[in-house]
Formats: C-alpha cells, structure tokens, sequence
C-alpha cells in the first residue's frame, strides 16, 4: 500500500523566502496538499493549493487540517511594522502561536527561517526576539524543529530595502574574502533557503537543529 501523501503547511508565503518555498512545494510530489495562511487571497491558483484567509491575531482558533510539516517563513523588519513591539508581534508571537496551533493539529517538524546571530540572551533587539522565538518554538514539543539562520537575502522583493541592498552590495564585493567561520555571513539567496527548508524537513530526524547560513548553501544547492 503506497504511503499516503504529506501535508505541508506554510506561512509567509507572500515574503521573499515563502514565495520560492510555496513554488517549490507545489511541485514536489511529496505533498498532496499545500496549506497556506494568509491575510489576505493569494493570485494563485493549483490543485493542491488550500490557501486559507486568517486573523493573525486569532491564529491559535484558526481552522486548520492535519498537517505534518509546517514552513514558516514568516517576518518583518521594525521600519515596516513601525514598532518594536509591533515587529516582536509579527517574528515572536504569530510565529509561535502558529507553531502551537499546527502541533494541535498533528505536525511533526518545523522549519523556521531565523536570521544569522539569533541569540535570546543578545543584547541587540532583532537578534534577542528571534533567538526567543526559537527557544519558544522548540519548546512546542515537535518530533524535529530545523532553525535556518541565513545571511543576507538576496532576491526580488516587492517593497523596497535601499539599506538592505546598499549592504548585500557591500557584502556581495567581499564574498570571496569571506572564508573558513566567515563563509556565514555571505549573502544567500531567497530561492536556495526554501530549497534548504524542503530539504531538511524532508529528512527522517528528531531533535532540534540550527543551520548556519553556510550549511544552508550547501543544503540549498546540493
């Protein structure tokens, strides 16, 4: 009897990183069903597309499927939510209720984009929340958590970042110079951090992992 298809079900599918990941979802055969919440309809249409419209702020009632694994690529910068508090809402708290609600639901693995340098004990802001929504996603009891810390983002965003692209040129110049515990902080691309999402939620593991920026290269390109 051939084993019934996965349930994947992503958040942040309209960010830089989400959007590769849901393209690549839709064409992996692994899954039969791709459940996507979002605040607001998605242009998009395919068989296997089960695009839900939710509160964000009532995520923990939202209706949900059974899932098994959750991509969340959820996120923000604290010019765009226009606070820090608002910005702790979008990457700490949506990110963790979804995680408890998709564990409700029978998820095994998470796969969280984070960002190179998360520590819950920083003394930077962006750095402190989101090593606190790893700490707190891990602490939801998944059977896996992968936690990918990618560099800079390369790729085409909807809005405009001239401070962001102002220093991936920088560090685009001096990538090659970047070597051996500095390969981290190379600029990575959107598309091969959603490719490293699927890679690592596709394996058979238990524990909880954190990818550096580096490793997740290599997961994105292998």
């Amino acid at each position: 009897m051939a084993e019934a298809a996965r349930i994947a079900l992503l958040a942040g599918a309209t960010g830089l990183v989400g959007s590769h990941c849901l393209s690549q979802l839709l064409r992996d055969p692994t899954y039969g069903r791709v459940v996507v919440v979002v605040r607001r309809p998605l242009p998009l249409t395919d068989p296997r597309l089960d695009a839900r419209v939710v509160d964000f702020e009532r995520l923990a009632e939202s209706e949900l499927p059974r899932v098994d694994d959750v991509y969340c690529a959820l996120g923000t910068t604290i010019r765009r939510a226009g606070s820090r508090a608002a910005f702790r809402r979008v990457d700490h708290d949506y990110v963790v209720a979804l995680a408890r609600r998709a564990a409700e639901r029978g998820a095994a693995r998470f796969v969280l984009v984070s960002s190179i340098g998360a520590d819950a004990r920083s003394p930077v802001f962006y750095s402190r929340v989101k090593g606190e929504t790893e700490r707190d996603v891990t602490a939801v009891g998944f059977q896996a958590v992968h936690l990918l810390r990618p560099s800079l983002l390369v790729g085409e965003r909807s809005e405009r970042r001239p401070g962001e692209r102002l220093m991936i040129g920088l560090s685009s110049g001096i990538a090659p110079l970047l070597v051996g515990p500095f390969r981290r902080y190379r600029p990575i691309a959107a598309e091969v951090v959603a490719r490293a999402m699927r890679a690592v939620a596709l394996r058979d593991a238990r524990g909880t992992y954190v990818h550096e920026s580096d490793r997740i290269a290599e997961l994105g390109t292998a």
